[in-house]
């Protein structure tokens, strides 16, 4: 029995937005949550005592991580190579360049001949010695259509026919792999792909039109024990026999992942049988609180008030709030930085209720004939809020038809007015 890890979608040296600078450290302190959790990641495969670590892909989220991030997930790594914990680090869809040109944020371990570390940037099976006995791993890292095309080949073709020949060619070349199995020793493939199964989450627009989805039949076969997945950043088991799996990302990225639970796997493997362990991570919330006041009479207290409700000590935080243009004056801008003081980190989004989807003024519809200016009149007539500048708005509408070379009606006058007005509100709102 081989007892193993599997984690993926590390992302280390994303969302910096979500931190803020560590005077302490000088590092971001979402950085800092990152090495935090992989830390706790490694610490369990060291108490655990397993033997051997599979890393699903996508390290970083490009393939030109700044040194030192790099450094952070190296040192992390350094500790499983002194405890001769073999780990497969596979390459993920993030790990390449925008090209597909390999994994240039995990060549390095190859190219240094890191004693235990397998780097996955091709489709090729590993025989990896273990404290409990060797296990083959075919590794399957992301695919492009460079990968396996040469551009003579596809040109012309749509997108659905080149993933049909993407699959026809993966179909040949894995099984080329599966033949040369021994059925002797356990087998594990571990791939950083979308399967036809899955649920996705902000990953599938991550990649959009760069890779294409691989059906579950490929996968889950009697030929594997256990089937190691990464890019899906929602934990599922997708299949029991043989478990195939993607453990998740183990930190949240942004806020499309606020529901998620975040983790890794443990899993014990066989010829005859695995068994798996969702191990879920503490790691920091994101939070989401709206709120729509536009047809409050105190929408600051109601702000306050929902803000109180919220859970967001040492969240990410984002306060998305609706009012109307005449609530603007009322909104206290101090005392909501305040209520979001205790926070992790925060973010306001104010959205202007539209003025555009307010019923049209009866007045202005019964009478085609009149004129700009008196439709104008008409309208500031029935607006209060903006009472305090009729008069410069009529001297100004004034001059605009003095000086029009062409006759506009006064319905596209009014509506012209009325999209101004919205937008000069709705600047107005963003200084503040």
């Amino acid at each position: 029995m081989v007892k193993l890890l599997h984690l993926s979608d590390i992302h280390m040296g994303s969302g910096f937005s979500h931190g803020y600078v560590n005077p302490e450290t000088g590092l971001n302190t979402r950085l800092e949550d990152f090495i935090s959790t992989l830390t706790r990641c490694i610490d369990r495969a060291l108490s655990e005592s397993v033997d051997l670590v599979l890393f699903g892909g996508d390290a970083f989220p490009d393939a030109t991580p700044p040194p030192v991030v790099q450094q952070a997930f190296a040192h992390q790594f350094q500790r499983l190579v002194e405890a001769q914990i073999p780990t497969v680090l596979l390459v993920g869809n993030h790990d390449q360049h925008s090209q597909g040109m390999g994994g240039a944020s995990l060549s390095i371990y190859r190219t240094l001949g890191v004693p235990g570390v397998i780097v996955g940037d091709s489709l090729t099976t590993h025989r990896v010695e273990t404290q409990a006995g060797p296990i083959q791993v075919i590794t399957l890292p992301w695919l492009n259509h460079s990968t396996l095309f040469t551009r003579p080949e596809t040109e012309g073709l749509s997108l659905s026919a080149v993933n049909e020949l993407m699959l026809d060619r993966l179909r040949a070349a894995l099984e080329g792999e599966v033949r040369q199995l021994d059925p002797a020793i356990p087998s594990i493939l571990l791939a950083h792909l979308m399967t036809d199964t899955a649920r996705y989450g902000a990953e599938k627009f991550l990649a959009v039109g760069k890779g294409f989805t691989v059906p579950m039949a490929l996968l889950a076969r009697p030929c594997f024990d256990y089937v190691a997945l990464g890019h899906v950043h929602k934990h599922q088991i997708l299949c029991a026999d043989p478990p195939v799996v993607y453990p998740g990302s183990i930190e949240r990225v942004d806020f499309s992942e606020e529901e998620e639970d975040k983790g890794f796997v443990l899993a014990e493997v066989t010829t005859d049988r695995a068994s798996v362990e969702f191990c879920p991570l503490s790691v920091r919330a994101f939070k989401t609180v709206e709120v729509d006041v536009s047809t409050s009479d105190i929408p600051q207290a109601e702000l306050e008030h929902s803000l109180s409700k919220a859970k967001i000590a040492d969240a990410v935080v984002r306060l998305i709030y609706k009012l109307s243009p005449t609530q603007i004056e009322h909104i206290d801008h101090g005392a909501l930085h305040q209520a979001l003081a205790h926070a992790h980190s925060y973010t306001i989004h104010p959205e202007l209720v539209s003025q555009l989807s307010r019923p049209r003024l009866p007045e202005l519809t019964s009478d085609s004939n009149r004129d700009p200016l008196s439709a104008l009149q008409t309208y500031l007539a029935n607006r209060d809020d903006l009472a305090a500048f009729s008069t410069d708005m009529l001297l100004a509408a004034q001059v605009l038809l003095d000086d029009a070379n062409q006759p506009v009606s006064a319905a596209a006058q009014t509506v012209d007015l009325e999209t101004a007005i919205a937008d000069e509100t709705q600047q107005q709102l963003r200084l503040l």
